[in-house]
């Protein structure tokens, strides 16, 4: 018999995979930006138009970036946090779903331990 079971993939922190990370967080950094500068431009050219409730309006696009400024917030942590984090570091990166041969005679304990897969560059290096 199979069952499903959630796997959690893990990386090993290199220079090149820190590099990486650090790029991505710029980038989405840079992409949160461009949204909060869009948002701003729609606000003002929604509010000359008089067709909605200003009111209304400055709370919904007040939410949004409120939203995007937090977004923004927890990248500032995490690039400052990955700057700390020494190479070799395992990083949970996601979890996937994987199926597991079960029989009988199976200790219970050992089919339902916590499993990972550990990825150092994009290679596999370990299936625990």
């Amino acid at each position: 018999m199979q069952i499903i079971q959630t796997v959690v993939v893990k990386q090993i922190l290199t220079e090149k995979s820190k590099q990486e990370l650090m790029e991505n967080y710029e980038l989405q950094r840079l992409q949160l930006h461009k949204e909060c500068d869009q948002l701003l431009f729609e606000f003002k050219r929604l509010e000359k138009t008089k067709a909605y409730s200003a009111d209304s309006l400055k709370k919904n696009f007040d939410k949004e970036l409120k939203t995007r400024k937090e977004k923004l917030q927890l990248l500032d942590f995490q690039m400052e946090q990955l700057h700390i984090l020494p190479i070799g570091s395992e990083l949970a990166e996601k979890e996937v779903q994987a199926l597991i041969e079960v029989k009988a005679g199976d200790t219970w304990e050992a089919v339902n331990k916590q499993h990972a897969i550990i990825v150092k560059d994009g290679i596999i290096e370990e299936i625990r």
